[in-house]
């Protein structure tokens, strides 16, 4: 059995979610709030989805670049191995300071950093965007000499930390703070407040950032999210705002060569009220008055992450045995199921047309997976079904969802 074994991170780190959320809510603290809980996971969802298509693309990647480019041959030895820890951790950091220090680079990071909770939700904020930028620094390491296999296990091991970092449940270390990136280090890291801005890059070794004068101590209770939040959890949104926003700018500026200095300039040197002008011109027509998540909303969101939640594991454990076809359905589903979640926590009208887009996608799978006449005939009635019964179905979904007819 060629079983994927790297899904089983996906129930794994579910599980840690949930007992963080036991524990705090029985020490009487309240880090979780539920739509910024599952606008994380749904970032997330995206990511691991995105992974069974290009892992093994920056495996490929790396092995190319070791086969023709690579000045020396390392082991995978003793030595072999702290090498690679040390050099990967260095990497990291330059990456991850330059992820905040550069426009086109923070445009892929953003969305690690939009939300205001802090939790271990807040880990799976990562964007496939940021995996190729980050293969791009690695890219180094295979050029010097490291195997793509070594590359490739490493890698996998070191993204395990940082998921245990995103949490305020555990509180300062002792001699630990001066050798690794505690929760402490990265609390400030994601927060807001002015005196942390743009501090504790670190990923594993806290070293880095005392050695590059990046480094600052947690004294004051940390603000989390943007120092212009977005206070939205449109799927669509998160990931393309700031991209939306640059080029905004860029067509701005009036020229290449100052498009160019944008491009590479620093976040904070942009005009926040770009932001605003998007905002209104893209969002404005949409949004409520008012947004209620009543509990139906609620359930209803919760049963649908869970169920894509499932849908992902199964994609990811069983990737080898799925046709492209089979494949490329069952991501479909998902996609429309993370724009779909966050339509409805922000109650936009037009998640009723997704609910019809999954239930197309939903007859495709069937209607591929058994191609007979039979099955054709009953999808052809279903979705005869589901169009001549529209719009009292519409009514009902408003109705239940947002209390609205």
């Amino acid at each position: 059995m060629h079983f994927n074994i790297i899904a089983f991170a996906i129930p794994l780190f579910i599980t840690f979610i949930g007992l963080e959320y036991w524990y705090t809510r029985k020490k009487g603290k309240n880090y979780f709030q539920y739509a910024e809980s599952i606008a994380n996971l749904n970032v997330g969802i995206c990511e691991r989805l995105l992974d069974v298509f290009t892992t093994s693309l920056f495996f490929y990647w790396f092995d190319y670049i070791y086969r023709h480019f690579a000045l020396f041959t390392v082991r995978p030895g003793i030595i072999g191995w702290i090498a690679l820890f040390l050099l990967t951790d260095l990497i990291w950091y330059w990456y991850h300071r330059l992820a905040h220090e550069v426009n086109l680079f923070w445009a892929a990071h953003v969305v690690h950093h939009q939300s205001e909770d802090f939790n271990y939700t807040v880990s799976a904020r990562i964007t496939v965007f940021q995996s190729v930028i980050r293969a791009a620094f690695w890219s180094i390491l295979p050029a010097i000499g490291f195997p793509a296999e070594m590359i490739t296990v490493f890698l996998l091991i070191h993204g395990l930390y940082p998921f245990f970092i995103h949490t305020q449940a555990i509180g300062k270390l002792g001699w630990l703070e001066y050798i690794l990136v505690t929760p402490s280090h990265h609390r400030v890291h994601h927060s807001s407040n002015p005196e942390y801005l743009d501090k504790n890059y670190g990923d594993v070794l806290i070293i880095w950032d005392k050695l590059f004068g990046t480094f600052i101590e947690e004294r004051t209770e940390p603000k989390y999210g943007l120092t212009k939040n977005l206070h939205s959890y449109s799927f669509l949104w998160q990931h393309f705002h700031f991209p939306i926003e640059l080029l905004y700018a860029c067509k701005k500026s009036g020229g290449w060569l100052q498009a160019g200095k944008i491009l590479f300039g620093k976040p904070a040197d942009l005009d926040p009220a770009n932001r605003d002008i998007l905002e209104q011109r893209l969002l404005s027509k949409q949004r409520q008055p008012a947004v209620i998540h009543t509990p139906q909303l609620k359930q209803y969101v919760s049963w649908q992450t869970g169920v894509t939640l499932t849908i992902l594991f199964i994609t990811a454990l069983l990737e080898k045995y799925l046709s492209i076809y089979q494949l490329w359905i069952l991501s479909a589903f998902i996609m429309v199921s993370l724009i779909n979640t966050g339509a409805v926590l922000e109650q936009k009208r037009w998640v009723f047309y997704l609910e019809y887009a999954r239930l197309f996608i939903v007859c495709m799978g069937i209607g591929i997976h058994y191609p007979n006449g039979y099955t054709v005939a009953c999808m052809i009635f279903v979705l005869g079904l589901l169009i001549y019964y529209y719009r009292p179905a519409r009514n009902y979904y408003y109705g239940f969802l947002f209390n609205t007819r």
